[in-house]
């Protein structure tokens, strides 16, 4: 009989007293663990805090206030969707302009009330205010408007009509030239059009000129404080073929299918033009871009290939986000990414002459990304304007960790406020411009700590420095925290501080049921040791009681590949944090590795591999592995590997390319040939598949699938829009045409990416128990 056996008889023993940890349980996730408090927030007079919570267990969450002196929070009974949130752009104001439902409505701090302004049937977005407090901007139909708020009279600033100018003029053919010459009426109607027209343009025009484009999309028109200007994007988007996910189970009893998105590919790029609307000129210019450095070097990679190195030079497909303004309109900066995401400028723009000059110029020949500069072509960064409106603030990786710069525009002198082997995570603007507002890792990679940074004299202040994380919303008078609080073995909650030196935090939610709370839950020691190239990797260790312990050890890898999992707080992955709970009860050793590729460690961690998925970050877990193996004595041939996603590719990559290393692998919802996985994430870390096919073919599980000896289990679910279905068919395929036997598939007909059904996770994570009790555990 096999061991595993004595397991269930230790679990059925366990039941009868209590704190007992069963799979049905844990995998109802927060319907088992108690639903966190989410989205807390300030209103706009700092009296009330709003969160969306769901403490009874709904079908989904509501809108909860606290107030100072209120015991508990209380649901929000107002039928409305508006809960007077904080404007951080309307600070200023009493009445402030919201858009709700396409329409534009006004509030009234003093009065509390609401009033509808514009209810129309063409939808209004975009609503901003102007250096004249009597001014307010929105945007309609592709177009900026000026709404007066003393008169409420309102003008059209520009005039953008998708088509072609040509399309308006009359075309010329037989019949008309033959009218024309035959009836003097027909030329004389023609003159007195022509006179009219004339006539009409030599007059002041109270309205701005047409401005036609055709076939791109008018994207982040923005007008300029002054309301002068407006600046906008032309993007024209390529006709890239989408991939189809087909649904199985269906109300109707037919089989659907649906577009999802494209696969990486260098057809995936776009075309983008930024223009300049001036509103006194009624005309547009467009910014060129061609004199920002580096925009035609090409990536170092091409020097491999011979059909590359050589090619002629051309400037990087680039996007242009939408400016910055100063407070009083004078100065704008905008942030610029290449496509292939390997430069990140940031320039000035002037609007007369619509013309940029750069200010700063980031490259990277992996790619651009950390805290505060997303890793994405088409999002924006942390920038923004001082106080005294000739100053810019921003993040840069250029130390090797994202910290916080700042730049005078009239010196152009650079200074960086922020140093050290951590992370600036978050950084937001005191009321009076002299401070900053920053979460940082400092004291370790796995904390999120708060401070206040003086930005003349560089001081940090700590106000919540606890071991964990700490999501603040500071008040409107930044006299109080509304804070967001959890530790590894704690779930989130919300508190209140004051905000001042070293806090005390005050919990104003409770929402872990009674039975989440009655089982000791662990907290996992964060520990590191060094890889084979020297590095400190951090993982996060679930260690058995010494009399429970049976020598075998999984090792679980998370997913998103850049993503944290072994710090001090609440893990996303709550299902498998319970889960590896379990696991120790029943005697195993669980690490959880911050591998190579990771959030929170810097530049080199998260570039380590760059053109290799499965070199450095496979090696990681190997090492790992083999520090079970010497610092806690765990046998070399009784260990397993598991993970989903990004953690389920590397499961693979365990199993296929390190044959022998691990004695089963469970591999969920896994990317088994990046060439078919999206375009944004992979293009990234990858290049493209047409220009850097071998890093695609040494970074995918597939190419080894002969290599297959060890036991595998792979899970995916069949409507999954991510990584989709047909990846795991396509490796199905390959053990099939091979004649590999020791591999299984599971799949899950109504799960995409991230399971929804209770019953699908506890399918999911039986059949990864028995895989490792059957693999793991030695025979009596």
């Amino acid at each position: 009989m096999k061991f595993y056996a004595s397991v269930f008889a230790f679990l059925l023993f366990q039941t009868i007293f209590s704190q007992t940890l069963l799979l049905p349980d844990i995998m109802k996730g927060d319907e088992f663990i108690g639903h966190q408090p989410e989205n807390h927030r300030w209103s706009i007079d700092g009296s009330t805090v709003y969160f969306d919570w769901n403490p009874k267990n709904e079908k989904g969450n509501s809108t909860f206030f606290w107030k100072k002196g209120m015991k508990l929070p209380e649901l929000l009974q107002k039928d409305i969707s508006f809960t007077e949130e904080n404007f951080e752009n309307q600070r200023q104001f009493n009445e402030v302009y919201y858009i709700q439902n396409g329409n534009l409505f006004s509030y009234d701090k003093k009065a509390k009330t609401h009033k509808k302004v514009i209810v129309s049937s063409g939808r209004i977005s975009n609503v901003q205010r102007s250096d004249n407090p009597k001014l307010i901007f929105f945007q309609q139909n592709n177009n900026i408007f000026q709404l007066n708020l003393t008169d409420f009279s309102m003008i059209q600033l520009t005039n953008f009509k998708q088509g072609k100018e040509s399309e308006k003029k009359e075309k010329e053919n037989f019949l008309s030239n033959q009218q024309k010459e035959l009836f003097q009426f027909v030329n004389d109607q023609e003159a007195l059009k022509e006179w009219n027209k004339s006539k009409s343009e030599s007059e002041e025009k109270a309205f701005p000129k047409e401005f036609f484009y055709d076939k791109v999309s008018m994207e982040q028109l923005t007008p300029s404080p002054n309301g002068k200007f407006v600046t906008f994007r032309q993007s024209d988007y390529p006709t890239s073929n989408p991939t189809k996910v087909e649904q199985f189970i269906t109300a109707d009893g037919y089989t659907k299918n649906t577009n999802a998105r494209s696969k990486v590919s260098t057809e995936n790029f776009s075309k983008h033009k930024f223009g300049v609307y001036s509103v006194e000129k009624d005309s547009v210019s467009f910014v060129s871009f061609s004199k920002l450095s580096g925009i035609s070097e090409f990536p170092e990679y091409y020097k491999e290939y011979d059909n590359l190195k050589d090619k002629e030079k051309t400037e990087k497909a680039i996007v242009m986000q939408a400016p910055i303004f100063n407070q009083d309109g004078s100065l704008a900066v905008l942030e610029i990414r290449s496509q292939d995401n390997k430069d990140r400028w940031i320039v000035q723009l002037d609007l007369n002459s619509a013309t940029i000059t750069e200010l700063d110029h980031q490259h990277d020949e992996a790619w651009i990304d950390g805290p505060g500069i997303p890793g994405y072509a088409f999002s924006q960064g942390i920038l923004g304007f001082l106080k005294d409106n000739q100053t810019i603030y921003f993040q840069s990786e250029v130390s090797g960790y994202s910290h916080l710069y700042v730049m005078n525009l009239k010196t152009k002198q650079k200074k960086q406020l922020t140093k050290g082997n951590w992370e600036v995570r978050q950084v937001k603007l005191s009321n009076d411009g002299k401070s900053f507002y920053l979460t940082t890792n400092t004291s370790h990679p796995g904390n999120r700590e708060f401070h206040k940074l003086d930005i003349a004299t560089q001081k940090m202040t700590p106000i919540l420095t606890k071991e964990g994380a700490h999501e603040v919303e500071i008040s409107p008078d930044e006299k109080t925290l509304l804070v967001r609080y959890s530790s590894k073995n704690k779930p989130w909650e919300l508190y209140v501080a004051d905000n001042k030196l070293n806090t005390t935090l005050q919990q104003i939610t409770f929402s872990t049921t009674k039975t989440f709370d009655s089982y000791p839950w662990k907290s996992p020691e964060v520990i590191t040791f060094k890889a084979k190239d020297g590095t400190d990797v951090y993982a996060r260790m679930y260690e058995p009681k010494t009399e429970n312990k049976n020598k075998a050890a999984i090792i679980f890898v998370h997913g998103a590949g850049y993503l944290q999992n072994a710090h001090n707080f609440w893990s996303s992955y709550h299902r498998e944090y319970m889960f590896h709970n379990l696991l120790t009860d029943l005697g195993y050793t669980v690490l959880d590795i911050d591998y190579r590729g990771s959030d929170g460690y810097g530049r080199d961690i998260r570039t380590g591999i760059y053109r290799h998925m499965g070199g450095l970050d496979l090696e990681d877990h190997l090492d790992g592995k083999q520090y079970l193996v010497t610092q806690k004595g765990i046998d070399a041939t009784r260990i397993g590997i598991y993970g989903g996603s990004y953690g389920g590719f590397i499961t693979l990559m365990a199993l296929l390319t390190k044959p022998g290393e691990f004695k089963a692998g469970a591999a969920l919802r896994s990317v088994t040939d990046w060439a078919h996985y999206n375009h944004g994430y992979t293009g990234n870390i990858l290049n493209f598949p047409e220009t850097d096919p071998k890093a695609y073919q040494k970074s995918s599980p597939i190419y080894s699938a002969d290599k297959l000896q060890d036991k595998l289990l792979m899970m995916h679910g069949m409507v999954d829009s991510n990584v989709q279905f047909q990846d795991v068919v396509r490796l199905s395929q390959r053990f099939i045409e091979l004649g590999k036997k020791d591999w299984d598939l599971a799949i899950y007909p109504v799960e995409s990416h991230g399971f929804k059904e209770t019953y699908s996770w506890v399918d999911e994570y039986t059949r990864i128990l028995n895989l490792f009790n059957e693999n793991l555990l030695t025979k009596d």
